[in-house]
């Protein structure tokens, strides 16, 4: 090459992937970040929800289990309740999901938009984070001493 013309901008070769992909990486970071903190939200609204459910039906559940009704019969109630709303909850999610996934597809590398796996993954880790969210109250109104519940309000 010529010896009289100014060399400018040395890099090495990772510095310059580096810049590359930083637009990408910083993107896809945040969007990790937002997921988390929908995952969160999702958790810590969904046990309200329950939690809030189970208060307003402790008089309910108190006449069930004075009536006869077993700890695994109050923990399905509270459970199908629940399992409901995550169900109802990840059908709308996934056909929202599947439908925006044309916005992602810039940001993705070597999956493709409408991956079959990680739907099935992400819809089983909210089923199993709403399963727990679910299991505390259900957990708390199987435990309701029916005289209390009956005197409740």
């Amino acid at each position: 090459m010529d010896r009289e013309v100014p060399v400018f901008n040395i890099k090495t070769m990772d510095e310059h992937i580096a810049v590359t992909v930083a637009t990408p990486r910083f993107n896809t970071t945040l969007l990790a970040i937002f997921a988390v903190v929908a995952l969160i939200l999702t958790i810590v609204g969904l046990y309200g929800v329950m939690s809030y459910a189970v208060a307003q039906r402790t008089n309910e559940i108190g006449i069930r289990m004075a009536l006869g009704a077993r700890v695994i019969d109050v923990l399905m109630l509270v459970f199908k309740q629940g399992i409901m709303l995550v169900l109802v909850g990840e059908a709308i999610g996934l056909a929202g999901a599947f439908a925006l996934t044309r916005l992602i597809r810039g940001l993705l590398f070597g999956v493709t938009p409408t991956d079959l796996t990680t739907f099935i993954a992400v819809a089983g880790i909210l089923a199993a984070v709403a399963l727990l969210a679910t299991w505390i109250p259900a957990r708390r109104a199987a435990r309701v001493d029916p005289l209390v519940a009956l005197r409740y309000e």
